[in-house]
């Protein structure tokens, strides 16, 4: 009686199959996914960038962000050059300090610009959400969910149908994405600040 008590108890708490990909890709250096991305890295590198794939390489979070195996979504895999940008040698007069050329840091994020950069490849989709999937050296790669707003099966889903609406049409360029609100400051919480945004002088000009 007690075996059976215990058995059902385990099987309460058991963990779903989503839950374990999470974990896995939490540390990918320290678990199964170790070889296996080692072995993906060799592939991707060789592949065209902004490439289309069949499913989603991180199954949990893509369904997290919104994905559904579907007629009307699009998965594509892209890649960044990693590190800060250099500028031109400036002639002018100016102090060492001040001439700006090398780690120069971008306002966006190399997520964001994946993001934009997969629009520009496929500009009749939609930019719905993306997420990590490796990195190594040189590059890192995400996987970009896209969605066909003209597709008669997103249209008829009432979950996902707003991407229809001429309004949201270049969200990725707005900072409308995940990864776009948090490189806004949407998604952070500060002491005494309204969730951050609108930010602290905004906040200031209420009071006028």
């Amino acid at each position: 009686m007690a075996d059976k008590k215990e058995e059902g108890a385990a099987g309460v708490s058991g963990k779903s199959m989503y839950r374990y990909i999470a974990e896995a890709w939490k540390n990918p250096d320290k678990s199964y996914l170790k070889d296996l991305n080692k072995q993906r890295r060799y592939e991707w590198r060789r592949e065209e960038n902004f490439c289309r794939v069949e499913r989603p390489t991180r199954l949990d979070r893509a369904r997290n962000l919104g994905y559904k195996a579907k007629q009307g979504y699009v998965i594509v895999r892209g890649r960044v050059r990693k590190g800060t940008f250099n500028k031109r040698t400036i002639k002018g007069g100016r102090r060492a300090k001040r001439k700006g050329i090398v780690k120069i840091t971008v306002g966006k994020s190399l997520q964001r610009l994946a993001e934009e950069r997969t629009q520009k490849r496929y500009p009749n989709l939609e930019v719905l959400n993306s997420y990590w999937v490796g990195m190594d050296g040189q590059y890192e790669w995400y996987e970009v969910i896209l969605v066909d707003p003209h597709h008669s099966v997103i249209k008829a889903d009432p979950k996902i149908n707003w991407i229809c609406d001429p309004a949201q049409s270049g969200r990725v360029y707005r900072g409308k994405t995940s990864a776009g609100q948090r490189g806004r400051g949407l998604h952070k919480k500060g002491k005494g600040v309204e969730k951050c945004r609108p930010s602290i002088k905004a906040k200031g000009r209420k009071g006028k």
